[in-house]
């Protein structure tokens, strides 16, 4: 007998394949790769070698490989990116369109269990633990939903839902299952203890950038300037990095924070204008859209507004647009009121 698992890293899923490995049955591990995971986006901009202990690790590999479970990676962030921009559910407290997400997940891992040879699939889901996905009857609707009713086990709550397919064929001993409910960690914690599980990621969503408030407010203000609500990867991964000033309906300014962020900015420029300076410290600037010179001349003095030079000195800004490079001279001014552009 083997079953999927759907595996984040953190501590709820991680309990769940373990609770059903002691059965005997054995556990392939999914994890998806939507596009929107902060510790994902971290670790794809580190500069730092793969090997090296200070890089940002992927915690849904980290966690298979310390329990001994095989994994599969499955980029599914082209076709997430269209769900979250359309939920059929809508969205939770920020951009988070949790039950729809649920869906689609289970949806698109029901695709891959003849091709592994498993008969039900494994979750991590704690029975009233967030209030969107993870009521009874919320529960019922996701499986549904994605073909798979009574095939999703819920291994930490099993107890207190209904008896699913693996249960009453025997596959499953439900005795051996637990009845974990409620936000507390406390449960989990004792659990992780017993089984000597360490190392885990940080639950409640701390992963999802579609749970930040800052990156929903940017969310839902890009698709108020999208007239057919199509995001592209690259829109969604500049939505989490540096500051954001909207100078009209479709043209948007970017600017690095730190060497990462510069670093992540100058990776999509193409297509783009990119603008730079290099006489004092200063941001990357990333112009979005169709730009005309007065708009380059606002994100130059944007970029001159964050940059070290002194207030009245005039600088060199480099401005690149596919073409050869061009300098422009911007005077610094430390006043510059970007709050009504700012997103």
């Amino acid at each position: 007998m083997k079953a999927l698992a759907l595996l984040s890293g953190g501590l709820d899923s991680a309990l769940a394949v373990k609770v059903i490995r002691e059965q005997g049955i054995d556990v392939l591990a999914l994890h998806f790769y939507t596009g929107f995971c902060i510790t994902e986006r971290k670790r794809r901009m580190d500069v730092l070698a793969e090997d090296d202990p200070r890089r940002y690790k992927n915690d849904a590999l980290a966690t298979a490989r310390s329990m001994g479970v095989p994994v599969e990676v499955l980029d599914i962030s082209q076709e997430y990116i269209r769900m979250v921009t359309k939920p059929k559910h809508g969205y939770g407290a920020n951009a988070n369109p949790c039950i729809d997400c649920r869906v689609f997940m289970l949806r698109s891992a029901a695709e891959h269990l003849e091709e592994f040879g498993a008969s039900f699939i494994i979750t991590g889901e704690v029975l009233n633990q967030r209030p969107m996905s993870q009521r009874r009857p919320t529960l019922g609707i996701i499986e549904k939903e994605a073909g798979l009713d009574r095939l999703v086990l819920r291994p930490l709550s099993a107890k207190l839902l209904p008896v699913t397919i693996p249960e009453e064929r025997g596959w499953v001993d439900r005795e051996r299952l637990l009845a974990i409910e409620g936000r507390s960690r406390k449960p989990q914690i004792e659990l992780a203890a017993r089984y000597g599980i360490t190392g885990f990621a940080q639950p409640a969503g701390g992963c999802c950038f579609l749970a930040d408030e800052t990156y929903a407010e940017r969310f839902h203000e890009l698709l108020a300037h999208k007239p057919d609500r199509e995001l592209t990867q690259d829109e969604v991964m500049l939505l989490g990095a540096g500051r954001h000033f909207r100078l009209t309906d479709s043209v948007k300014v970017i600017v690095g924070r730190d060497r990462l962020e510069n670093n992540l900015l100058a990776r999509y420029k193409s297509g783009r204008i990119f603008l730079t300076c290099t006489v004092v410290g200063s941001p990357s600037v990333l112009i979005d859209g169709p730009a005309d010179d007065v708009a380059i001349e606002t994100a130059a003095g944007i970029l001159a507004r964050y940059s070290d030079a002194g207030q009245g000195l005039s600088i060199p800004i480099v401005v690149e647009n596919g073409g050869p490079s061009r300098t422009i001279h911007v005077t610094a001014n430390k006043t510059f009121d970007l709050d009504p552009l700012r997103v």
